[in-house]
């Protein structure tokens, strides 16, 4: 697997970006600007990765293209294409989105419709428009697992990537972000050979974090950095790996830049990487 942060560092210039990333040992990246930022920019980010053997692993768009106003919905599933065209341009492994939602104020909350079967259709009519718009060759379109709205577990991308029927629809795999329940989180190897068996051949990016219990009632879990947890690190990244070699694997939700380069250093040395 290819360790990954999704911070871009504080940094002064292109080349400065990629030369940090490239001092922790890290071999792939989360491209640190959007569509917007202008072709000059944009080349010039992509060339200092190549020239420093960084891989780019992800295109984000985090933008609520299930919103509930027709005019932000049709503004951010715009928006979509042009980072996923931008993603297949610069031969990012993915361009990734949550679902989103039209049914309460918090673009990516919980709320009881995100399982309904309208927005299930929702969904997949938005993911074939934003792929069909911008016909990626190389990038897939990828959809976060998510604790609260769809997918949030394996069953539920495998039908999925089955009901968007696109070749260039792939997973993009936050295991923390699925366990939800007393036996995924105790029982963590088990729902990590599970995703990784039943999503097979689909994955094209993972998130690196750790999940712990909080000892308040009821049934409590926190997210936290790796290592402040009880998921089972050494497995998850074996199992990328198995996957596939170049497999990016992202740490991510840090709060400061000193915070991801401890959180890579702990990494590392857990799994034995110099």
């Amino acid at each position: 697997m290819y360790l990954g942060i999704s911070s871009s560092l504080e940094h002064g210039s292109p080349e400065e970006w990629a030369a940090r990333h490239k001092a922790l040992g890290l071999q792939t990246v989360v491209f640190p600007v959007s569509c917007e930022a202008g072709e000059e920019t944009i080349l010039a980010y992509k060339k200092a990765a190549d020239e420093a053997g960084l891989s780019i692993a992800e295109v984000g768009v985090w933008r609520n293209t299930l919103a509930a106003d027709p005019d932000e919905r049709e503004r951010w599933i715009g928006y979509a294409v042009e980072q996923l065209r931008m993603a297949d341009a610069i031969g990012a492994a993915c361009c990734v989105n949550v679902v989103g939602t039209p049914y309460g104020p918090r673009w990516d909350g919980g709320y009881r419709d995100n399982f309904s079967p309208e927005l299930w259709d929702m969904a997949v009519r938005m993911i074939r428009r934003i792929i069909d718009l911008a016909h990626p060759v190389h990038t897939k379109f990828c959809i976060e697992s998510m604790p609260w709205m769809i997918p949030s577990s394996p069953d539920e991308y495998l039908r999925l990537i089955e009901d968007v029927d696109r070749a260039e629809f792939g997973t993009h795999l936050d295991v923390v972000n699925m366990i939800t329940t007393p036996r995924r989180y105790f029982f963590n190897e088990e729902f990590l050979d599970e995703c990784f068996v039943k999503l097979h051949g689909t994955i094209v990016s993972c998130h690196l974090k750790d999940i712990r219990l909080k000892p308040e009632y009821t049934f409590q879990l926190e997210e936290c950095a790796c290592g402040d947890g009880t998921l089972n690190i050494e497995l998850y990244a074996r199992l990328a790996s198995s996957e596939a070699p170049d497999m990016p694997m992202i740490i991510e939700h840090l709060s400061t830049d000193e915070e991801y380069v401890s959180s890579v250093k702990y990494v590392k040395t857990v799994l034995g990487i110099r």
